[in-house]
């Protein structure tokens, strides 16, 4: 799709795009969205002060994202493999400032050493690097500092899939939200709605110390998306 189209295309935008012109291209292919209802207070405790949390119907969530980062780039360079593509776990929760609801990163774990060196002079997002491996419906993360580490497997069908409002929440999120420890920064960013596929998750291994306790048995909701291009612009206080 071309970058005109993805503009074009924003009546599913809970908000107008940025005046602004983008910064950075990127895509975010087949993506597995796990995520989970969690206890709020507890989960408060893990946000800077500044954040609202972000609740559906009264509950909190957090989700695990397992994807395909590719063609990352600004908007005036090319994209270069050893550094534009690599695979990201992150988890995230979902939060509120200036009354524009989006994710916050409670961690982000990508398997190129290069790229989160990048990322992290770049912008204030907490990447680290993972050992992290995917291939034939498994994905595989182990931080060698932490040892966090998740292992699943999952099946795509070629059902349709309905989309609910939760799956709407959950996925439609156009800002993201970091603390610099000075100001709070809004990155916002743009993408064509994300489509569906449905799938099952036939096995999940998690141990992330941060997350224990937090994320209970197995996610309440699944998604798989083959993917989608983005838009995103640089930070800006709020």
């Amino acid at each position: 799709m071309s970058i005109r189209r993805i503009l074009a295309t924003t009546d599913h935008r809970p908000w107008p795009l940025p005046q602004s012109g983008w910064s950075y291209y990127q895509e975010w292919n087949d993506a597995l969205f796990l995520h989970w209802r969690v206890d709020a207070v507890q989960l408060r405790t893990l946000l800077p002060k500044g954040f609202e949390l972000d609740l559906i119907d009264g509950d909190a969530w957090v989700s695990v994202v397992a994807f395909t980062m590719e063609r990352i780039r600004p908007r005036w360079l090319p994209a270069f493999p050893p550094i534009s593509d690599f695979h990201e776990l992150n988890v995230r929760t979902y939060v509120r400032s200036d009354d524009k609801p989006g994710v916050y990163f409670l961690s982000i774990e990508a398997s190129s050493k290069v790229a989160c060196g990048i990322a992290r002079r770049l912008s204030i997002l907490p990447y680290r690097y993972a050992r992290i491996a995917r291939a034939n419906g498994t994905f595989r993360s182990v931080n060698p500092n932490t040892q966090d580490r998740m292992e699943l497997s999952y099946v795509l069908s070629d059902r349709p899939v309905t989309k609910s409002p939760l799956d709407r929440w959950l996925t439609e999120r156009y800002a993201l939200y970091q603390d610099s420890g000075t100001a709070l920064q809004r990155y916002d960013t743009h993408h064509v709605e994300w489509p569906f596929q449905e799938v099952e998750l036939t096995k999940l291994d998690l141990d992330h110390d941060r997350m224990n306790g937090l994320l209970q048995g197995l996610p309440e909701v699944v998604h798989f998306s083959p993917g989608v291009a983005v838009l995103a612009w640089n930070p800006r206080m709020t």
